[in-house]
């Protein structure tokens, strides 16, 4: 479900910001990581990193629900990732944590470099999960990648409305779509459950018909980070599949532009990219035990 607790930052003219940190307070002996969940999930996708001992007795986990998601909310409709990213900088100033890691899967990955490219003295490294730097170009879609326009666009225009909707709650296909697309053959009928049932109890009434309205806007016209990601200086480390537990490769995002785009990262002291075989797009889910060891490995270097 969605988080339970929110701070409020004055970002947007004050945006409630939910989230979930591991002990519930922070301990200042330990590294921090945010972590920024995919589309239209909750703090709830990232349930096994906060049960697993060895990661919390190691770092603090802060999961942040960006605009658009969850406990999520702002006075204004229009937002951007960008907008995403100085609130969890923000967040982080709430809570009086300086410094921190940052882990983003799919459209976390996004944001998670924009707040590095924000915040470069605050931001140690960052995981990236399932992800792309560029937006859905014609490059990016003739070497493997989704085509979301084309995909999601009639979702958007049916989201418009210029009267109130009390009564809207998001349909069942989109719903499959959040657990199908993320999960492929991990997608047990409990978790597509779990997913459904998040999704709608989000996206309801009329404030949930335009905050999911907008989250999708974001995605449909981000702007792509390939001009600027040359400008991040901490430490990477980026996990991607190479073969799901279907047998296929990682559907929005494929193989070949990860090979590409971590090249690109030059200012980065130790940027370095992995394949896995047998997960899914939310590998955080599907692979917890390589994002664990992944994460580890990267905070007991650069801690």
């Amino acid at each position: 479900m969605a988080a339970t607790t929110t701070v409020t930052v004055p970002h947007l003219g004050g945006i409630t910001a939910g989230y979930a940190l591991s002990g519930g307070s922070y301990d200042a002996s330990k590294p921090t990581c945010v972590l920024i969940n995919s589309m239209c999930t909750t703090v709830s996708l990232y349930k096994t990193q906060f049960a697993n001992k060895e990661l919390t007795d190691a770092v603090n986990l802060l999961a942040i629900e960006p605009l658009g998601h969850g406990a999520t909310s702002c006075p204004t409709e229009h937002f951007t990732y960008w907008d995403t990213a100085v609130m969890a900088l923000q967040v982080l100033d709430k809570l009086g944590i300086d410094k921190a890691y940052a882990l983003g899967t799919s459209q976390g990955g996004w944001m998670v470099a924009r707040m590095a490219l924000l915040a470069p003295g605050r931001i140690q490294g960052l995981l990236l999960l399932g992800t792309s730097m560029d937006f859905e170009s014609a490059d990016s879609r003739s070497k493997g990648c989704w085509d979301p326009k084309t995909l999601l666009t009639p979702f958007y225009d049916n989201w418009c409305s210029p009267t109130p909707t009390p009564d809207f709650v998001v349909d069942d296909v989109w719903c499959g779509m959040v657990a199908t697309l993320g999960f492929g053959a991990a997608g047990t009928a409990e978790l597509v459950s779990f997913w459904t049932e998040t999704v709608k109890t989000v996206y309801t009434g009329d404030e949930g018909r335009k905050k999911l309205k907008m989250a999708l806007a974001c995605l449909l016209d981000r702007d792509g980070l390939l001009r600027r990601v040359r400008d991040i200086v901490c430490p990477i480390r980026w996990l991607q599949v190479y073969a799901t537990l279907s047998g296929t490769e990682d559907a929005p995002y494929g193989t070949q532009i990860p090979v590409e785009q971590i090249k690109l990262f030059t200012s980065s002291k130790d940027a370095t990219l992995t394949m896995i075989e047998g997960g899914n797009h939310y590998l955080n889910a599907t692979n917890p035990a390589e994002v664990a060891t992944a994460l580890l490995d990267l905070v007991n270097k650069y801690k």
